[in-house]
């Protein structure tokens, strides 16, 4: 495994292996590798020739209510896990090296960003969408790998892949789930016995959700209403949204007559979940 922290180097080898004819898996990160991540590592090794780890936390994806320096680190953890996980290499890029100066151009997402998580958050994936379109031109990867716990951010990657004509395969990878079915995250450690029982009820709401279309519901208010009481008379925390719309166009519908996310997201005193389920309108399951 080979630590790249120069950008430069890392183009010329990945120009190298293109022209090898080599495949490139890329997952991109900000550290802090998990069990998620390692399911993206891993299917990325299995279908690729190559596998390239990014680990850099982006501060343009960070809001002016939100701390870039507390984000939790540990480069000796991922180096290991890595490792473990037959990465070709790590690239491990500063700050300074990815935005040496102010940039004169700046990406703005338009679509499938005012929605779910992204109401709370403006301008983060303006952020995302830029480091990974400079990032797409350091490797020219041939597959980028994400986990479907985070599907907003995988349909504004689908976006800026499909409008800038990137040549690269979008990889979605099932969420990691504790044997409960409660989604895994950094954040789990957090909840309190009586809301770690709750927790799991979030991605039970939305599977009966899905029943209930698979049932012959096609109401979206209808719907999301249902949802709604069963999580609060089930779960210890307080609804952020839920919320059904189209995808990967994560646009609001009023009738369930093709692919749609069905997403939630519920606080507890020290702790934010998210959740969700992708499926047609039959209420089979499409995604993860």
């Amino acid at each position: 495994m080979e630590i790249i922290t120069n950008i430069k180097q890392l183009q010329q080898k990945s120009i190298s292996w293109i022209r090898q004819g080599k495949s490139i898996g890329f997952v991109p990160t900000m550290g802090y590798l998990h069990e998620g991540h390692e399911a993206l590592m891993k299917a990325a090794r299995q279908e690729n020739d190559i596998v390239i780890l990014s680990i850099f936390v982006n501060p343009l994806q960070f809001g002016e209510s939100e701390d870039l320096n507390s984000y939790p680190r540990d480069e000796e953890h991922d180096r290991k896990v890595a490792e473990e996980n037959e990465i070709d290499v790590i690239f491990f890029p500063s700050v300074d090296s990815m935005y040496p100066k102010p940039l004169s151009l700046e990406l703005s997402v338009v679509r499938r960003a005012d929605v779910l998580c992204g109401k709370s958050r403006p301008g983060h994936f303006d952020g995302v969408v830029t480091v990974l379109a400079k990032l797409f031109n350091m490797i020219h990867p041939t597959s980028v790998y994400f986990g479907m716990k985070d599907a907003q951010q995988i349909a504004v990657v689908d976006a800026l892949i499909k409008d800038f004509n990137y040549p690269i395969n979008l990889t979605t990878v099932p969420t990691v789930r504790e044997k409960d079915g409660l989604a895994k995250s950094s954040r789990n450690v957090n909840l309190f016995d009586q809301e770690r029982i709750g927790a799991p009820f979030i991605q039970q709401a939305l599977q009966y959700g899905r029943q209930l279309v698979e049932n012959g519901e096609k109401n979206q208010a209808e719907l999301v209403k249902k949802i709604r009481q069963f999580l609060e008379n089930k779960s210890h925390g307080n609804i952020d949204y839920i919320e059904l719309l189209s995808y990967p166009e994560l646009e609001p519908i009023e009738l369930i007559d093709q692919q749609v996310i069905l997403a939630a997201a519920v606080f507890y005193q020290k702790a934010r979940l998210i959740d969700n389920v992708v499926f047609n309108e039959k209420g089979e399951k499409t995604l993860g």
